[in-house]
């Protein structure tokens, strides 16, 4: 097979869904950071949610997958920490994916940017964020766990529809 070209390979990976949340693609979620081709390899770079997520081999075994399918023989895959994941990666198509599937997309801005004094307070819970409920749209929600689902997540109540709902945390 010839060389797939890169925009081609990236169509490919945004069919590839996250083990976890099987309605986002690895690219709506934001962690393919890099596919080039090095010679007659292709290297895909990828960029975990965090350094410890449980999903990280069968995301690889889930790319390698879906482009050995596809003829890519020559494969290396990359992770890469530095910098670290943000859920500002998170593509609009996700959050919006994100949200039909009942769960809160990050709240835009609140992802870790640097600015120690913010995230602190965010994290310490000093900050207070309005969390839509995916439902109902009401915010008037309230955290009940800073844990979830997955370690990405948190567990939220709508106070108005009574529905429990998952918020996907900035990381």
């Amino acid at each position: 097979m010839s060389a797939a070209r890169v925009e081609q390979v990236w169509d490919w990976l945004s069919e590839v869904p996250d083990p976890e949340i099987p309605v986002i693609s690895l690219t709506d979620l934001g962690i393919i950071r890099d596919v080039e081709w090095q010679g007659d390899t292709l290297v895909v770079t990828v960029t975990p949610t965090y350094s410890g997520c449980p999903a990280t081999s069968v995301i690889n075994l889930d790319i390698e997958a879906a482009l050995r399918e596809r003829g890519i023989e020559k494969l290396r895959l990359e992770r890469r920490l530095s910098p670290p994941w943000t859920t500002d990666w998170v593509t609009a198509d996700g959050r919006e994916k994100l949200r039909a599937y009942g769960i809160a997309p990050p709240v835009d801005g609140t992802a870790a940017d640097g600015v120690l004094a913010g995230r602190v307070a965010r994290l310490s819970g000093r900050t207070n964020l309005t969390i839509a409920c995916p439902r109902c749209g009401s915010t008037h929600t309230e955290k009940i766990s800073q844990f979830g689902s997955t370690p990405c997540k948190a567990s939220y109540r709508c106070k108005d529809c009574l529905e429990p709902f998952d918020y996907f945390k900035c990381i």
